[in-house]
């Protein structure tokens, strides 16, 4: 399992490890237990640029539809094709198989968050 203090969050509960330039970004297990069952992602194409901050992708379960938000910005490298075939995988491991894409880095956002910082924001719940 991932080392989730690690890792830096996005106060629309996504995580990102950063390796070098690359991000390996996914949303956490907060989000995905509150979206409840996944049954629909929808992922940037490889080599497309995302803006931070800017919608990238789409994230449907039974309960709801939810927008991906890019958190860094840079170029995708890599979409997880695993969970378009088995969205499912976002809730089962949100850290390890869960992961949505891979963008090489131009620029990180301000406003990252440590993991004590998320766990505040979500109220303890993370």
């Amino acid at each position: 399992m991932t080392d989730l203090d690690s890792l830096q969050y996005t106060a629309e509960h996504e995580w990102i490890a950063l390796d070098g330039d690359v991000a390996t970004v996914g949303i956490t297990d907060f989000a995905a237990d509150k979206l409840g069952d996944v049954v629909f992602v929808d992922l940037p194409a490889v080599d497309s640029g995302v803006t931070a901050g800017q919608v990238c992708g789409e994230i449907e379960s039974t309960k709801s539809v939810g927008e991906l938000y890019a958190p860094l910005a840079g170029d995708v490298i890599a979409a997880n094709q695993a969970v378009v075939d088995d969205p499912s995988l976002v809730n089962s491991d949100p850290y390890g198989e869960g992961w949505l894409v891979k963008i090489r880095v131009s620029s990180v956002a301000d406003g990252l968050l440590d993991r004590e910082a998320y766990v505040a924001l979500t109220g303890g719940e993370a």
